[in-house]
């Protein structure tokens, strides 16, 4: 999960907003349009994330269609300090 979190959040493109939406998931759950509105970002721009972030198992979603929650996986759980560690250094770094 290390090396996957520091891609999906640091080595590709969109990192930054999918280090924001963990961000507020691991606060707590939200459903895309909730999403959308806390991060003032697109509706289909948060969607495509959150999209790519269960594709890689690091967020769950419950639910079906417009109303499905999304909550960050138990391995996302267990890798949290990791997380905290790529959040501190990315902001360091201001990115």
């Amino acid at each position: 999960m290390k090396k996957l979190l520091w891609y999906l959040i640091a080595g590709t493109r969109g990192g930054q907003t999918r280090a924001l939406i963990l961000k507020n998931l691991i606060d707590r759950p939200y459903n895309a349009n909730q999403l959308s509105e806390a991060m003032g970002m697109d509706y289909k721009t948060i969607r495509h994330h959150l999209d790519v972030l269960i594709k890689n198992g690091v967020i769950t979603m419950e639910g079906e269609k417009y109303g499905a929650m999304y909550f960050i996986s138990k391995s996302m759980e267990a890798n949290l300090d990791e997380f905290y560690k790529i959040w501190e250094k990315l902001n360091k770094q201001g990115k």
